[in-house]
């Protein structure tokens, strides 16, 4: 039975793997290949695709090896588990950190479209994206350096945070500054942009020009404001999926205080 549920995590595993990557493969080739797409805040969307491409390149393949290596055991304090959480921490913080400041990046655009250009320039968003991976950088090694810990958990087969009693004040910090806050933003972000697209959608437009003006119907914002929704809904359903182990890997924590 065991094995058997360690061969279904692997393929869950392989799958996920294989969507990360053709889906942002997909999003760097549309992005780069599209002029029309260079804006002064396109790092911002080469980091979050290039992360994602990175953990499902790195991390998910080492977890589906572990699966499968039963009974096999990585020593929580040896160089490579360290090294392993290291890595699966700083590309979870840098994804959805950058995706964060994407979504800003697009209500600055759609609710203060006249100012757009002097709020989001190439200077200040590479500044932004310096301070995102700096700080991405110093939350992933604070475990490295005494403030919580990385251990191999033998029910995800992964080596990432340790979520002990002692360490519970760091991790509450790193979930609340790396997970919750960042994916209620987005969702509030989210909402206010379907909702101006809603009301543009109730009472059409008219778009002029050099020869002549026309109205452009309510039906046609709404079509685009259905495709925008979709687009919105899956760019924060997927880090929700790749990072919604880690509240329930707290949740455990909380009903069993022992080492995952």
């Amino acid at each position: 039975m065991e094995g058997a549920l360690r061969v279904l995590y692997a393929v869950l595993m392989v799958l996920s793997g294989t969507a990360a990557i053709c889906g942002n493969l997909f999003i760097l080739t549309i992005v780069l290949l599209n002029k029309e797409l260079h804006s002064d805040t396109l790092g911002l969307t080469l980091s979050f695709s290039l992360s994602d491409l990175a953990t499902g390149l790195s991390v998910i393949p080492f977890g589906v090896h572990n699966s499968l290596s039963w009974p096999a055991v990585y020593p929580s304090k040896g160089a490579l588990c360290q090294g392993s959480g290291f890595i699966l921490l700083l590309l979870q913080s840098s994804s959805i950190q950058s995706l964060t400041w994407a979504t800003v990046d697009t209500f600055t655009a759609i609710c203060f479209a006249l100012s757009y250009r002097s709020i989001w320039t190439t200077k200040r968003s590479w500044v932004l994206l310096t301070l995102i991976w700096l700080f991405c950088l110093l939350n992933a090694s604070m475990p490295l350096l005494g403030f919580g810990s990385y251990a191999y958990s033998e029910s995800r087969f992964l080596c990432g945070l340790q979520f002990t009693p002692e360490n519970r004040y760091f991790v509450i910090l790193w979930m609340v500054t790396s997970i919750t806050v960042p994916i209620f933003t987005m969702c509030s972000l989210y909402g206010c942009i379907v909702y101006i697209a809603r009301k543009q959608a109730r009472r059409g437009t008219f778009v002029c020009n050099e020869l002549h003006c026309f109205y452009v119907p309510a039906n046609n914002y709404l079509r685009s404001s259905i495709v925008m929704v979709t687009s919105s809904g899956r760019l924060t359903l997927c880090p929700l999926m790749v990072h919604c182990y880690l509240p329930l890997l707290l949740f455990e924590t909380l009903l069993q205080p022992s080492v995952i």
